[in-house]
């Protein structure tokens, strides 16, 4: 089963259980600069410059946002969690920078882990 699989199947997952909302996080490059149409429908970049869109490297797959209900002197008001799900096959490895980031996230309070399953992903979504 590649990632993406997996990655819909925790989404479904966290909806199942209420968890929260997913967000797929996209990162992106290509190239721009002056376009000029082909007669063969194609297109030809003049000047190309590199353009990479999206969040920092080793940002996870998935950010996932969890009601949280803060207990003692603010019963009631409800806040969000933030959650991070690096989603990975079972052989599947996560970079330096991906661990950092999990790292840093966890450090700073959020839910945050490498997920091979939904069980896994809801593990960490619930902080156990």
């Amino acid at each position: 089963m590649n990632e993406h699989s997996i990655q819909n199947q925790i989404r479904l997952a966290i909806s199942k259980h209420r968890l929260g909302v997913s967000f797929r996080t996209n990162v992106g490059a290509a190239w721009q600069g002056d376009v000029e149409k082909n007669p063969d429908g194609t297109i030809t970049i003049r000047n190309p410059r590199p353009f990479k869109s999206g969040l920092p490297e080793g940002f996870s797959d998935l950010l996932v946002i969890s009601p949280v209900t803060i207990t003692s002197e603010m019963i009631g008001q409800t806040f969000a969690r933030a959650g991070f799900l690096e989603v990975k096959t079972p052989k599947g490895r996560p970079t330096e920078a991906q661990l950092n980031f999990i790292k840093q996230m966890t450090n700073l309070g959020a839910l945050a882990g490498v997920a091979r399953s939904p069980e896994e992903a809801i593990r960490i979504l619930k902080g156990e």
